[in-house]
């Protein structure tokens, strides 16, 4: 930006550089101002959030499923690190995301298959239904 100079009548603010979608009042007893932007969300921000609240939804359920603590550790580090890729702050990485969605998926086949020992009465439909659900998310 350049330096500070005032108008030629020195009564008012000089902007250098852009104000789109600024709004200013100057020299005014009052004054209501209201602005509104309405975009439309970015595409695929839908899917997204359905996997957030899938993935936030499993998470809760995954203690009761019976894993070992091993196995569960796993499972949830892997949904938070879902979570962490589409937490709306902005685009997630693809490959990350790809990578903790089969980390997570990968944490629950056994259970699924039901190679996984100890696993509470039910577990194992849960968890196909849970990577099947991942699977189709996005």
């Amino acid at each position: 930006m350049s330096d500070q100079r005032p108008n030629a009548d020195g009564s008012g603010p000089v902007f250098h550089g852009a104000v789109s979608g600024a709004q200013f009042a100057w020299g005014n007893e009052t004054v209501t101002q209201n602005q509104q932007n309405n975009t439309a969300p970015p595409p695929g921000a839908e899917a997204l959030a359905s996997l957030a609240a899938l993935v936030a939804d499993l998470l809760r359920q995954l203690p009761e499923a019976g894993l070992p603590d091993r196995d569960r550790e796993d499972a949830e580090a892997a949904a938070q690190d879902v979570l962490a890729e589409v937490d709306g702050t902005g685009e997630p990485h693809p490959g990350r995301l790809r990578r903790a969605l089969a980390a997570l998926k990968g944490a629950l086949a056994p259970v699924a298959t039901g190679v996984a020992a100890g696993t509470a009465v039910g577990a194992q439909e849960w968890a196909r239904t849970a990577i099947e659900s991942l699977t189709s998310a996005l």
